[in-house]
């Protein structure tokens, strides 16, 4: 097992279309874990959620969050970052974000289509800024 560099992680958590397991902060203090489409942008993690759902909910309370992204197969390997987010309703970078998104997980041929569906109104656009990252690659080596 060896601990991933900066560049190895950002090019693990990058690669294809690995989504990531999204930990918000309920109400009460429990945790919710869901799963996300997301993109690197810097020190940032991106994605859109819906306005009213669980977890769009959760970050405009608690904006600290945490995101998993792992292989799941042998030699095994993974990436945590931890941080907090910010919030925009801007319609056009929710937009734009849900197009390259939708590329990225769906191909440039329906990245316009999952735009119109997760980039218009309800929708949020989450810019979650990375504080912590651990990440490790060949666990089972």
């Amino acid at each position: 097992m060896h601990r991933m560099t900066d560049e190895q992680w950002r090019a693990f958590v990058s690669q294809g279309t690995r989504t990531g397991k999204l930990s918000t902060v309920r109400a009460d203090g429990s945790p919710h874990v869901t799963p996300v489409w997301f993109l690197l942008d810097g020190d940032d993690v991106v994605f859109n959620t819906e306005k009213d759902g669980v977890k769009g909910r959760n970050l405009v309370r608690d904006g600290r969050f945490a995101l998993c992204v792992d292989e799941d197969r042998p030699p095994y390997a993974f990436v945590l970052l931890q941080g907090s987010a910010e919030i925009s309703e801007d319609p056009d970078e929710t937009l734009r974000w849900a197009g390259r998104l939708g590329a990225r997980y769906m191909g440039e041929d329906r990245a316009e289509g999952y735009a119109a569906r997760n980039g218009g109104p309800g929708n949020l656009l989450v810019r979650a800024r990375i504080e912590k990252v651990v990440a490790f690659a060949g666990i089972a080596d």
